[in-house]
């Protein structure tokens, strides 16, 4: 024995225009009936909303039921009128299909992709072309106004604080040296162990201090302090300005009259300008040491040996090319992570993004810089 549930008439579904007479270009959408999917329901762009509309609001006193159709009718709607530039009102729905379309709007929508037709390739050629035009014009932006903000500084002008500069001097700084202490002292004992093998196959052992001191100082202690720093720091500067960007704290700024560019990025980029040549220095003496334990305990040299020798084919050149090198470093190291920070995103996902494209792109640099100074100094014969 069955039983058949008694269903109400269904009510159908009527789009009544209302236009308001005294004041121009206001539009009511009086929607009335049961808007579920299973009925008959119009198509939003067959909607004869008037041409000079300004504003449109709804009146749903009279819907008796809705599911998905009444939302997928409004969502629609609401797309045609952004694209014709009408003001949207949606006090007039009832409360769940409100919530629901402001969820809906809230979310931008997916690009959908070219189709593959003659001009798809092109047309993504030439986007990635001026993606990377617009990425240079703000790249160029960026270091202008830092340079401004810098010039401020010398002359007494910027608004940054000397709290700020040593605040960042201290991270950049005193709570770098473990990590850097580690690195560099191993850094010279694996370069002379490596180079002291071929070398004693021809009795030239003594050549190890040679070895590590042009290696170290030149090229060695500069790099590795700059991938620490770039690791360290860079994606600290970036994940730091990118979360404030999040919370709207460089808006904030921004109302306030407080330049971020003086505020925030200058300290960082003095802090790191500062603090890497001194942590290169540091690391050249780790590193000579740790060459130094390779040649008292596996090459058997003399304390005397090694210094002599060292000093007598590491000039003071030698150094000051390490020390401009990491100088370079730090200004390539601060510009990138408090660019990325600068220009993140506004979410989660973009502030790890913004971290991540802070340290590779400060390893590039680095990279390319390294190798312009290295042609350099060669063809100057420094």
């Amino acid at each position: 024995m069955s039983i058949r549930r008694k269903t109400s008439p269904k009510r159908p579904v009527h789009v009544a225009i209302v236009t308001d007479v005294n004041t121009s270009g206001h539009v009511t959408l009086c929607l009335e009936g049961c808007w579920r999917k299973d009925n008959s329901l119009p198509q939003a762009s067959q909607t004869a909303i008037p041409q000079d509309t300004s504003h449109l609001a709804f009146d749903c006193n009279g819907i008796t039921e809705w599911d998905s159709g009444l939302l997928a009718f409004l969502n629609n709607l609401l797309d045609i009128a952004r694209e014709r530039h009408i003001d949207v009102s949606l006090d007039g729905l009832p409360e769940g299909p409100r919530r629901l379309v402001r969820l809906a709007q809230a979310v931008p929508a997916k690009e959908t992709d070219i189709s593959h037709d003659g001009g798809g390739w092109i047309h993504r050629v030439g986007q990635k072309a001026i993606n990377i035009l617009q990425t240079m014009f703000a790249i160029n932006r960026f270091i202008g106004e830092l340079t401004i903000g810098l010039l401020k500084f010398c002359v007494g002008l910027s608004r940054a604080r000397w709290f700020n500069v040593w605040d960042q001097i201290s991270k950049a700084g005193y709570q770098a040296l473990p990590l850097i202490s580690m690195i560099g002292y191993l850094i010279g004992l694996i370069l002379a162990f490596i180079g002291s093998i071929p070398l004693k196959m021809f009795g030239a052992d003594i050549f190890v201090a040679s070895l590590v001191g042009i290696g170290v100082l030149r090229l060695m202690s500069p790099v590795m302090v700059g991938t620490v720093m770039a690791g360290r720091t860079g994606a600290s500067f970036a994940a730091e300005l990118g979360s404030m960007n999040v919370n709207d704290e460089i808006d904030a700024f921004q109302a306030m009259g407080v330049s971020p560019m003086e505020f925030l990025v200058l300290p960082r980029f003095l802090a790191l300008c500062v603090m890497v040549p001194l942590l290169c220095l540091y690391s050249d003496l780790l590193g000579v040491l740790g060459g130094m334990t390779v040649g008292l305990f596996y090459s058997n040299l003399t304390y005397l040996e090694f210094y002599k020798q060292m000093t007598s084919t590491t000039t003071i050149n030698d150094l000051l090319v390490g020390v401009f090198t990491s100088f370079v470093f730090g200004i390539l190291i601060s510009i990138c992570g408090c660019y990325q920070g600068i220009k993140c995103g506004r979410n989660s996902t973009a502030v790890g993004q913004a971290a991540t494209t802070a340290v590779v792109s400060s390893m590039v640099c680095m990279t390319i810089a390294s190798a312009i100074i290295t042609v350099l100094t060669v063809i100057l014969k420094i």
